[in-house]
């Protein structure tokens, strides 16, 4: 029987997804980490790399936190995960999670139409396109929503380092902001 590191979550504890029509951004995660949904805000463990290259690459006009992820919709970005599961590591996801969950996010992207999708994180972009992806625009769409992908922000994937991770967001930036 695995062990339960923490207080144990409700089996529907998960994150909401932050959606509205218009958005020019969605994150898409792969599934929410644990202390994320413990503390009821994305990518919220200390040490992850999100607000902080989110807050440095224009994105968004200043500082922001996991507090501040309901936030994000008044500058037009949303955030969504692939599997709404809270896992320690997306290692722990069943295939057939992923499956159901990779659908769900194409119902999602269709439905909303960002001007961009960003996958956060390489393994999962991998994962849903069914081919390996490096960081940046990619070639594929949903719908009429490009499709970019980003490094997994978290210091478990140290090789890319703070300044590598910032690139990819203010690549992203540039990307976001000159699409029609």
């Amino acid at each position: 029987m695995p062990q339960v590191k923490g207080p144990a979550l409700l089996a529907e504890q998960t994150l909401p997804d932050y959606l509205a029509q218009g958005l020019k951004l969605l994150f898409v995660g792969i599934n929410p980490g644990f202390y994320s949904a413990q503390v009821g805000h994305y990518y919220a463990r200390p040490g992850n790399l999100f607000w902080w290259a989110l807050s440095n690459s224009g994105l968004v006009p200043g500082p922001m936190g996991p507090e501040n992820d309901a936030q994000l919709l008044q500058y037009g970005i949303g955030l969504t995960d692939v599997v709404k599961r809270p896992t320690h590591s997306s290692g722990e996801l069943r295939q057939d999670e992923y499956d159901e969950g990779a659908k769900r996010a194409v119902i999602t992207i269709e439905t909303y139409a960002p001007k961009v999708a960003c996958f956060v994180g390489l393994l999962g972009a991998t994962a849903f396109l069914g081919h390996q992806v490096k960081g940046g625009p990619l070639s594929e769409k949903i719908g009429t929503t490009k499709l970019f992908a980003i490094p997994s922000p978290s210091r478990r994937n140290a090789h890319y380092g703070r300044d590598g991770i910032l690139q990819f967001f203010q690549q992203l930036n540039h990307f976001v902001t000159f699409q029609p």
